[in-house]
């Protein structure tokens, strides 16, 4: 069982890439949920993501796409969200000027009342403000370690397709 979970990544390269995709994307989405909401920057992020799912999702369920560019793809996908993340990061640090615009979540209802009320009361989202961190490495970090690891992985595993 270990053997076969252990492989899994050499055998299904492309589904791996697609199930990392998705539990990082569900992690944002959980930290979402526990009242951290997304920056601009945090939106941008998961973009990338979302299209490395899709791109995983059909070249799992249609083999005869050529393997080796659904990975030079995947790679550069990841590759595009790592560069995201480093940018998001250096902006958390203060390093380099972050988006002129900050983002917040509204709920526009039908009543134009109701929606003004929501677009005043709600909370502005600073991209260099760190939400959480751990170790001292914010989600920012965090993210572009995974992404430029995913990135090695799919290229080491298209040369070798």
């Amino acid at each position: 069982m270990s053997e076969t979970l252990t492989s899994f990544p050499d055998r299904e390269p492309v589904l791996f890439a697609g199930i990392m995709a998705t539990l990082v994307l569900g992690s944002a989405f959980g930290f979402q949920l526990a009242g951290y909401p997304p920056c601009e920057l945090c939106w941008w992020q998961r973009y990338p993501y979302m299209a490395i799912m899709a791109v995983s999702l059909l070249a799992t369920g249609m083999k005869s796409l050529p393997q080796r560019w659904v990975l030079v793809l995947l790679a550069l996908l990841f590759a595009t969200d790592a560069g995201i993340a480093a940018f998001h990061f250096g902006v958390e640090q203060r390093w380099w000027e972050g988006l002129a615009t900050c983002s917040s979540y509204v709920n526009v209802t039908d009543s134009i009342d109701d929606a003004l009320k929501a677009i005043m009361d709600a909370p502005l989202i600073r991209c260099d403000d760190i939400a959480w961190s751990l170790f001292g490495i914010s989600m920012a970090g965090y993210n572009f370690l995974i992404a430029t690891g995913m990135t090695v992985f799919c290229v080491n595993k298209a040369r070798s397709a």
